[in-house]
């Protein structure tokens, strides 16, 4: 059994080399495939932790008149806590929106000169509200709107967060559906050329398949060289994909990190450096041997 399966893997190898350069377009057209996939998994996950990062800065705030007493708005408060969606409410009075406004300004003299001058707090009492879940807040601020008397509202901000988060996740949809795209198309035509490369390996070692057949050679030891020859183009393949990603990555890195300070890419690549090659590999795997069982189906009459 060993002697038969060493013989299998001897036959692949010389088949992948006979066919050099055909060979060497599958890799690369594979090797373009896997590169593409993990992209999409890396910058699928650095536009997710940009989402999760947002989600997590959102909240809907309740800016209330200025002649709307403390107790009506911790009456308010007390019944928006009872809300199973909610999950936390912070009240911000007047005089804390003033210390925290002028702690932002402090620089500012201008400004903190104007406050002075005006001689009364002009800012307004406030309820931040957040939700056990970021799709929870587009009902909050309904039950904001409606339970809460127009006359005590000065302004609920939730819309404009809200537009955010859509725009933003309508940008990622986009692009994910795009990489798909690409993927789908450089997968078909991968594998296309891993068929040909097994159809013109089968057809240019005709006359050694004729005389293996003549003396009663087993179909596996016929068939088996050319499914050898898939999984080394995919394993191949993943492997460059791998070393061609790592110089990508790390060339990018400082820009992506700027803009996006929460999601590392290199400790992601590393931390997720064996899902990676697993998942290309597997991808790579597929079609590679899908095409090749194809091809000696329609061209190895065994």
């Amino acid at each position: 059994m060993f002697v038969f399966l060493a013989r299998i893997i001897k036959y692949g190898f010389q088949s992948f080399w006979r066919n050099g350069l055909l060979s060497s377009a599958t890799v690369a057209i594979m090797t373009l495939t896997l590169l593409l996939c993990s992209g999409l998994i890396i910058f699928g996950n650095a536009g997710n932790a940009v989402l999760h990062n947002l989600e997590s800065k959102i909240d809907v705030s309740v800016y209330f008149k200025t002649n709307v007493s403390e107790n009506h708005i911790l009456a308010i408060k007390k019944n928006i806590e009872q809300l199973d969606e909610v999950a936390s409410v912070e009240y911000i009075s007047q005089d804390d929106a003033l210390a925290a406004f002028k702690e932002r300004h402090k620089d500012d003299p201008v400004i903190i000169q104007s406050l002075e001058e005006l001689g009364y707090n002009p800012l307004s009492a406030s309820l931040n509200i957040k939700a056990k879940n970021p799709r929870n807040y587009e009902g909050i601020a309904n039950y904001l709107e409606k339970e809460i008397p127009s006359e005590f509202i000065d302004k609920i901000n939730y819309s404009q967060n809200q537009v955010i988060i859509d725009r933003l996740n309508k940008i990622i949809s986009t692009f994910r559906t795009g990489g798909f795209i690409a993927i789908g198309v450089l997968a078909l035509i991968a594998f296309l050329i891993t068929f040909n490369t097994i159809r013109l390996a089968i057809y240019s070692n005709r006359e050694s398949i004729g005389i293996m057949r003549l003396v009663g050679a087993p179909s596996s030891l016929i068939r088996g060289p050319y499914v050898v020859e898939a999984f080394i183009i995919a394993l191949a393949s993943s492997i460059l994909s791998m070393l061609i990603l790592i110089p990508i990555l790390y060339s990018v890195a400082p820009s992506l990190n700027n803009f996006i300070p929460e999601f590392n890419v290199i400790d992601y690549f590393w931390g997720h450096f064996f899902y990676l090659f697993g998942i290309q590999f597997l991808v790579g795997l597929v079609l590679a041997i899908l095409s090749s069982i194809i091809a000696i189906r329609r061209y190895l009459r065994v």
